[in-house]
């Protein structure tokens, strides 16, 4: 719309002057008239011009919209699918966890097995080295009895030959009697003879005697010795039993491993190509949520743009409700920047490359303070700083954890009084439901004095779009926290969350030292 002009006084005023002057003076004021005519004509060609270009924005403005809400749709049924394959990567790990004890289970069985056959065969090798023991002794024993029958043969002869002997004296006895009363020296001499035969056939009766006292005692030894000898061969048959039966035994748990580890085998390569499946869908929903974010950020920009030409110069010419309604058009624009940045920025901490190092946590707090330093200011917050722990941790990302928590605690505060903050970080051992490593632990401790919330609400706070708060009084994208969980996963850490109503909310984060 042009701007309208007045003309000055002593153009249209007619006071008394010559007619000269008085005639350049309508010239000039035709002149001025006419050319104030052409302006307003382009202002009015310019102002069709731009209500055609706003009619075609308004236009390009609801497809963007629609194709908006389409996005959003795809998003969330994306999500949705996420969740799910969550899910199913939950259910495999517990398969797996599962199978694996199995695993454990038969290994720690064929160990078993494998130290009983280990004791076995040691068993085995014992009762052999006996058996060889025990058959060299049957061997010595057997030689001993052949000596003892040589023996003993050698005493029937040498005793059939005293017998001769005996029977040869008794006939040169019938022979001396006979020639006694003839021969008396010749008796006497054979009766001293026949004394010493006597006494030598006693003692060779007395050797006999004990000859055949040491061969019963022998074919004693003997028979007992063939009997240990038999029971130790059918112990040895028992053995040889028992261990076929083990080798059997063994050869079952071997095929029955083999089995397992084939099945095993099986399922590592489905849960591994799960895994890879997973992996690729998050990381295509991670580049379709980049990658469409940034794409939202133009039309967003054109949106923002239009309406400050439109608020710079047609402001006054809207009606109040027309003035409402263009003022939630620009809260909703700069709503859904904010929504695009966190989402980026959830994005970002899974496809930004992770580069730990080791950083003292105060060093991030400071900076986190200073970038907050305007709002702490304006809020009279109160901030306290404790402890001073190390940790191997991604510095970007880290500092957005506690920007994040900390502007979450200034956002809530109360308006009855000013907002307490306090930061605590300290060495530990967690030893939660979650985590029972016995490893060393940054323990940090972010609480506040603000409006807090129910306890029940504690397990969701850290969902995507999770506003538990009017979003008049407290405005936000429901992103923050969701951002925050997704930090300390990346940092393999634990987070809860503990609150009561009006009595602020506390947050502990475990983040592993090394």
């Amino acid at each position: 719309m042009s701007e309208k002009k007045n003309i000055p006084s002593d153009m249209i005023a007619f006071p008394e002057r010559n007619k000269t002057n008085h005639h350049e003076e309508l010239v000039l004021v035709n002149k001025r008239l006419a050319q104030q005519i052409e302006e307003r004509k382009e202002r009015a060609a310019e102002l069709i011009i731009a209500n055609k270009e706003l009619a075609f924005q308004n236009k390009e403005k609801e497809k963007r919209a629609a194709e908006l809400v389409i996005a959003n749709s795809e998003l969330a049924y994306q999500n949705q699918e996420k969740e799910d394959r969550a899910a199913e990567l939950v259910i495999a790990n517990k398969e797996l966890t599962f199978q694996n004890k199995e695993k454990e289970k038969r290994a720690a069985e064929l160990v078993i097995a494998n130290t009983e056959l280990a004791y076995q065969n040691r068993e085995k090798e014992k009762r052999a080295a006996e058996l060889l023991i025990a058959n060299a002794e049957l061997a010595y024993q057997n030689q001993e009895k052949e000596d003892r029958a040589a023996e003993l043969v050698i005493a029937n002869t040498e005793l059939a030959f005293q017998n001769k002997e005996k029977q040869k004296r008794a006939d040169e006895l019938s022979i001396a009697n006979s020639e006694l009363l003839f021969q008396n020296k010749e008796k006497e001499k054979r009766a001293s003879e026949l004394v010493i035969a006597n006494t030598e056939l006693a003692y060779q009766n007395q050797e006999k005697e004990d000859r055949a006292a040491e061969l019963v005692i022998a074919n004693k030894e003997l028979t007992f010795q063939n009997k240990e000898k038999e029971k130790r061969a059918a112990e040895l048959v028992i053995a040889n039993q028992e261990l076929a039966y083990q080798n059997k035994e063994k050869e079952k748990r071997a095929a029955e491993l083999l089995i397992a580890n084939t099945e095993l085998t099986f399922q590592n390569n489905a849960k591994e190509k799960s895994a890879a499946e997973l992996i690729l869908a998050n990381n295509e929903l991670e580049a379709f949520t980049y990658i469409s974010s940034h794409h939202l950020q133009e039309p967003l920009r054109k949106i923002q743009v239009f309406s400050n030409r439109i608020m710079t110069d047609e402001h006054q010419n809207l009606t109040e409700k027309g003035k409402f309604y263009f003022d939630r058009i620009e809260v909703s624009a700069l709503h859904m920047r904010a929504l695009i940045n966190d989402l980026l920025t959830y994005s970002r901490t899974s496809v930004t490359e992770k580069k730990f190092e080791n950083v003292n946590l105060n060093e991030i707090i400071n900076s986190v303070l200073e970038d907050l330093q305007k709002e702490i200011i304006t809020k009279k917050a109160v901030i306290e700083i404790s402890g001073n722990c190390k940790a191997h941790i991604i510095p970007s990302q880290f500092h957005q954890l506690i920007c994040n928590l900390v502007s979450n605690s200034l956002k809530f505060s109360t308006k009855e009084k000013a907002p307490h903050i306090t930061i605590e970080s300290v060495y530990t051992k967690p030893k939660t439901k979650k985590n029972k490593s016995s490893a060393d632990y940054c323990h940090i401790i972010v609480s506040d004095n603000g409006i807090g919330f129910e306890p029940q609400f504690e397990s969701r706070v850290f969902e995507m779009f999770q506003q538990l708060n009017n979003k008049t009084d407290y405005k936000g994208t429901g992103i923050g926290l969701a951002i925050v969980k997704k930090i300390v996963e990346n940092h393999n850490g634990i987070i809860t969350a503990t609150g009561k109503l009006h009595h602020g909310a506390k947050f502990d984060i475990y983040i592993p030292v090394v």
